[in-house]
Formats: C-alpha cells, structure tokens, sequence
C-alpha cells in the first residue's frame, strides 16, 4: 500500500561564504572552484597532512601541500571561543568548528562542518508535527538530525505559532552568538554554559519560560533522559535526536531506553508463561515512552517511521514482527509511504537468528556514536550485576524462538543427537571453543527443562541446593568439573557423549590450549606433546622442557593435565620451566 503527499521543494541556505572567509587563500579557491561544493559536508584540516573536503558521496583533498600551523593559526583566531567540548562556530552562521588538541592543549586538527537551514526537510513527517505528539529523531552522524531540528523548530513556532524554547547545548541548532539564526523563525534559543549541565537547562526551560515545545538536540546521558521524561510528563511537546540507527539501539542501551519507556525483567506466573509460550522470566516495557513517535533516518531522503512507540516496543521484546513506514521523497519532492515488514531488519531478524550468529553480531565493531561522536568521550563505567543481568536477559528474550522445537539425528550407537548441554558456572568460550574444535555433538541451552544434561563446576553445585533439586526433579545427570580449565572442560565432554577412555587418552588437538594461536605457542605446545608421548609415557622418565614465559608455561600445564600427569614450573626468570613427571 503506498500514500502520496502533496509535492514540495526544498530550499537550501548555506553562508558557505562566511566559512571560507576564515579559511587559507590557497583553500578558499579550491572550494570555490569546485564543481560540487553545494554537496560540501566538512573541511578537515589536520596539522602535516593534506587538507580534505569531505562530500556526500566521496572525499578528495583541495591541496597537494600539507596544513601547516601557520594555516591553522590562521583559522583560529577568525572563529568563536571553543567551549568545554572543543566546539566553536562563526556568527551568524550555522557552521561548526570542532578542534583537536594534542596533549599540551594545542589545536592540531580543525573540522569545519557546514551548517545549512534547508527549507522543506520535515515534509515527510510534517502531519506527525503537527500532532503535539513527541518525537524522537534516531540516525548516525551527518545523516540531518541538527538540520531536521532545526526545520521543525521553525514550523511549530512561525506556522503553527506555538511557544518554542530550543535547547542549544554546542550552538549548532541556532549557530554561534548571543543573536540566533533566522533559520529557527520565532523560536527562542537556550545556550548552556557547560555540556554536562544540558539536563538542568532543560528543567529551567520548563519553569521559567512556559514553553509549549521544547527541542533539544543529541540526548546522551542518563540526567538527560530522566529529564526528558519529567518534560514530557508535565505536557510538553518534545521534539529530539539520539545517535542510534534503528529503535532497537535504544532497547539495548541501559542510558537511553527510558526515552522509550525503560525495560525490566518480569516473572510470569505458570500459567501466564504457557499461555505465552515463553521462559517465566521475560522482558517489558516499564513505563509509558518518553515519545510517542520514533523516525529512524537511514538516509537523507529516506526516513522509517515507527507511529506507536510503545506497541513497537512490545512487540520487539515479544519477538513478533513489526511493520513500520517507509517515507521516502523522489527527485520530483513527491512523497511516498509504503508499509513493508521486510523494513525491520533491527528486531524481525534478530529474534530468528541462532545464539552463534548473535554472538558474532554483538561482537561486531559498531561506527561511534553517543558521546563519542559528539566528542564528549568519558571513561566507560564498570557494569554492575544488574545491568550484567539486564543483557542476559535480554538476549534471552530475542533468541528464546531457537530453543523450540529442537531436532535430533540418531548418532552411531542409537542414542540422540546432539546432546543439549546446560552450562552453570562454567566458561561459555571455554565450552564453544573444545565444542567446535572437537566437532561435539552437543548443542549449549539456557533451558533446564529441556536439557540432557547439566554441566556445573563442583563449588558451584555444593552451595546451590535448587539446582540440584531442578536437575533431579527433571531427572538430568549433572557433571561437575574441578575448574574451568580446557582439559577438565574436554574430559567432561568426552565422557558426556561417551568419547572418554581414561586408559589410552587420545593424542591433544594443540588448537584448544592456544590463546592467539602463534607459532611460538604452537612450538611451546607441540615440544611438551611429543615429551609426553615419546618419553614420559611410555619410557617413565620425567622431562625438563625449554624456558618459556609464564603465560606459554600455563597453556603447557593444561596440556599436560590433558594426558593425567603431573607438572612443575620451577627455576627463575627469564630460565623458569616446566618439569614433566611420569604417571
């Protein structure tokens, strides 16, 4: 199904004039005589390398000189005062200047991003504008969040005559100076004296101003979704961004996901949880959302938008499929919405995809965002148990779908396989890692009841009385192992799936005891394998080994209690080694 609204051009106001003004001669004239220089994002001069100008679509360098400092003391003094977060601009103008110093606070590097005002930008959700409703803006850097703002803070206040306070934390949204751009219209601006102090601005703004709408840009910190929230429970429209590509960022995100209405764990009763078909433990919404209406900007001309946040909300923890709007505008500015499940690649993929390919998708880099993009960097916070929980629940929650309906092969002997495995207090790398180098066929789950068998460490099984009283009522074996060491790990397996055989064991895979997996580990491992097997075994004679250091000397030790026999480093650094001894 696909709706058309009325067609519309945009227009774009740049002062790209004034920018370059603060710019080298020799820089000025290569990007005046650029053919593209009304697709200009930023200007990166950084000190002994050549200058970029960086476009929509590509980058190129204006010089084949390198930015000197006297280039960049050139620049400085022409702009504003860079403020706590390294941010300045120009006045009168929406153009950013953000510094880099090196560590005796000098300039080395300077981004020169363009600000524009472009006319016509919020045509895709200008109705949901108009609604009172809040809004929510998510996309990755450069993508328009500033320039959408600043767009919709212009049409609540001069079309719409409402009563618009902007929250103006780096002066981006209305540009540098006491005077704010006339790209806002009748918008009242806010300037904040410090970054940090952004949420206690935004509570000022509520009580002393009267406002209808409150527009803020870039929410990243706890204080400031809190803060948001109290807005917005006292009637205020509030229209924001946060860095983040899709919804499901936020969910994720433990700082941020009470602008969505928070997230916590909930116990379903028995019936409740065989209703739902579903583990008792779950995840859901806690609050009603801070904004109703979520717009995911994948591109500049092509927004998703989600028009109940809350019921989205519900709907990804439940792991059902949501369908959200595609607004897209074409080069004649008609607009388009289409609906199509397949527009959720965030949640409806994710709630299918098996525990592994997770895994590999949360351990994948990510580009910046949040303070990092902004430049407001801060030492990252240790999790707490809660928060350490939260995810595990989470995770739960989005892949519980794979642990249903389990198949099974017959193996050689008749029994079933694979053998599904609950871990409790064991390695879960340690396990995969014997699992997948050994080609086991035993499959991990987070299920006691539909395990085959526990695998715990023995201090874990002695002070834990309900597992013990789970297992036996499920009638599950429990195997406890000493430690999390690999040889401990593959004898439990190997016995698990009936592989073991204590008299004769099996010459060691090298691969499950090497960490980086180096020639000098591999030479340290295969050294102490072939001691063991053409000296210390069948000859009775202890060994000495080489000297090695001691994070080699501990993947020795494993390997050596792999075949059951006794090991002791001794001697002194740099010449500590290990000593072999016969069974």
């Amino acid at each position: 199904m696909e709706e058309k609204l009325p067609t519309h051009r945009m227009e774009i106001t740049d002062d790209l004039d004034k920018l370059l003004h603060i710019l080298p001669l020799s820089i000025q004239s290569a990007i005046a005589s650029h053919p593209q220089k009304k697709n200009l994002i930023e200007i990166v001069l950084d000190l002994g390398r050549k200058p970029e100008a960086r476009f929509i679509d590509h980058t190129c360098y204006l010089s084949e000189d390198v930015v000197s400092r006297e280039d960049l003391e050139h620049c400085i003094p022409r702009v504003g005062h860079f403020s706590a977060d390294n941010r300045a601009g120009i006045e009168g103008t929406l153009h950013r200047i953000s510094a880099i110093r090196n560590r005796q606070d000098k300039i080395i590097g300077l981004t020169c991003r363009i600000g524009r005002a472009v006319f016509g930008t919020i045509l895709m959700i200008r109705e949901l504008v108009e609604s009172g409703q809040s809004i929510l803006l998510l996309g990755r850097p450069g993508v328009g969040k500033t320039t959408a703002l600043r767009e919709i803070a212009r049409v609540l206040a001069d079309e719409l005559e409402k009563r618009v306070v902007i929250i103006d934390t780096s002066n981006e949204i209305a540009g540098d100076g006491d005077i704010p751009h006339p790209a806002i219209g009748r918008a009242r601006r806010m300037q904040v004296a410090h970054p940090e102090l952004q949420h206690q601005v935004m509570i000022e703004a509520v009580e002393n101003h009267m406002p209808e709408v409150i527009i803020i840009d870039e929410i990243g910190t706890e204080l400031e979704a809190l803060a948001a929230r109290t807005i917005a429970e006292r009637g205020v429209q509030l229209v924001g961004t946060a860095h983040g590509n899709y919804l499901e960022n936020l969910i994720k995100n433990p700082t941020l996901s009470d602008l969505i209405g928070g997230i916590q764990s909930v116990t379903l009763g028995d019936d409740e949880a065989r209703r739902r078909g579903s583990q008792k433990t779950v995840l859901e919404r806690k609050a009603p959302p801070t904004f109703e209406i979520a717009v995911e900007m994948w591109e500049r001309q092509k927004w998703v938008v989600h028009e109940e946040v809350a019921q989205t909300v519900d709907n990804i923890l439940r792991g059902r499929q949501i369908i959200p709007q595609l607004r897209q505008v074409d080069d004649a500015g008609q607009v388009s919405i289409t609906r199509d499940p397949n527009l959720a690649p965030s949640n409806s993929e994710i709630s299918k995809v098996s525990e592994p390919q997770w895994e590999t998708m949360m351990n994948t880099p990510s580009k910046p965002s949040g303070l990092r993009a902004s430049g407001k960097m801060y030492p990252p916070k240790t999790e707490t148990p809660a928060q350490v929980e939260f995810n595990q629940l989470l995770d739960k929650s989005w892949y519980q779908a794979d642990e249903v309906n389990k198949i099974r092969t017959p193996g050689p002997n008749g029994e079933d396989w694979p053998v599904y495995l609950y871990p409790y207090g064991v390695g879960r790398s340690q396990l995969e890692q014997v699992i997948n180098v050994l080609k086991m066929p035993i499959s991990l789950t987070k299920d006691l009841d539909s395990a085959d068998a526990v695998l715990a460490l023995r201090s874990q099984v002695k002070h834990h009385g309900k597992l013990l009283q789970l297992a036996k009522n499920s009638e599950v074996p429990i195997y406890s192992i000493k430690s999390n060491s690999i040889p401990q790990i593959t004898r439990a397996l190997r016995k698990l799936v009936n592989m073991d055989n204590p008299d004769n064991p099996e010459s060691a895979d090298l691969r499950l005891f090497t960490k980086a997996g180096s020639d000098d580990e591999i030479e340290a491992l295969e050294e102490a394998r072939l001691a063991v097997e053409q000296i210390v075994i069948p000859q009775g004679q202890p060994v000495e080994l080489l000297p090695r250091n001691a994070k080699v000397r501990k993947m020795q030790h494993e390997l050596i209690e792999h075949y059951r026999l006794r090991s002791d480093s001794f001697g002194n650094e740099p010449n500590r080694r290990l000593r072999i001894y016969p069974a």
